[in-house]
């Protein structure tokens, strides 16, 4: 006894084309229908967990240097991409003597520069510039003193790049994508890119990208640590920590 034919429907084609087939009830047409592109993953931003800072979920932040007359200590405002104040970084231990050299020469940034990288819970990162003649090297560690890792900076010459180090390994980099614009592109130890900083992020106003001191850092997926924490350290210090120098970088 000869099977009934299947119900009019899509089925797999039977040319073996990856589309299907429009199946009649009686014999296979010509209308086909190609598989819907695969849709790209958007970052969804999870829940914010205990124990760790807000700014370590945020797919986008916007660091903006806080105006004073005279600028004898560096202080940044911390957004989320809606703008809103998250966090801060603020430089810490300064002497009476380090602010007057600020005041009077450049030579304030060959010196010590240490950071408090801050949430509305209190302190969340603290970074460490020793001083420096050509190349920089940032100390990072949590509130506690615990150590989380180092960010080294690789050459003095071409487009800067800085090594990301927990441990004595390779954990990532921050590569400059040209002398002097504020674009960088900051990868994984694989060399996949994880974050970006830039000044020209589509998502604000472009008179907020005026200056070297307002910029943009995109996460492209959640991170965890230690390399979450460097990303945020190498984020909010580019400014200040990873100086700069005449070229455009420290």
């Amino acid at each position: 006894m000869t099977a009934p034919p299947p119900p009019p429907g899509w089925y797999p084609d039977p040319a073996g084309s990856p589309a299907t087939r429009w199946w009649d009830g009686q014999a296979w047409t010509g209308h086909l229908q190609q598989p819907a592109p695969p849709q790209r993953p958007r970052y969804q931003q999870p829940q914010h967990q205990q124990g760790r800072s807000i700014l370590l979920e945020q797919p986008v932040l916007v660091v903006s240097q806080r105006t004073k007359l005279i600028e004898l200590s560096n202080e940044y405002t911390v957004s989320d991409g809606n703008g809103q104040q998250i966090g801060a970084v603020v430089q810490v231990g300064q002497s009476t003597a380090k602010k007057a050299l600020r005041f009077v020469s450049s030579i304030d940034q060959f010196l010590t520069h240490r950071l408090e990288v801050r949430d509305a819970t209190g302190v969340v990162l603290v970074l460490v510039r020793p001083a420096k003649l050509v190349k920089s090297r940032v100390q990072v560690s949590r509130a506690s003193g615990e150590p989380v890792g180092e960010i080294v900076q690789a050459n003095a010459f071409g487009r800067i790049r800085f090594d990301l180090v927990v441990g004595g390994q390779l954990a990532g980099a921050i590569q400059a994508e040209n002398w002097r614009a504020w674009d960088f592109a900051i990868t994984d130890h694989t060399g996949t890119e994880v974050a970006r900083i830039t000044k020209t992020w589509e998502g604000l106003a472009r008179t907020m990208f005026t200056t070297a001191d307002n910029y943009a850092v995109q996460v492209h997926r959640r991170l965890e640590d230690p390399l979450a924490s460097l990303v945020l350290a190498s984020a909010l210090t580019v400014d200040t920590a990873l100086k700069q120098d005449d070229r455009g970088f420290g």
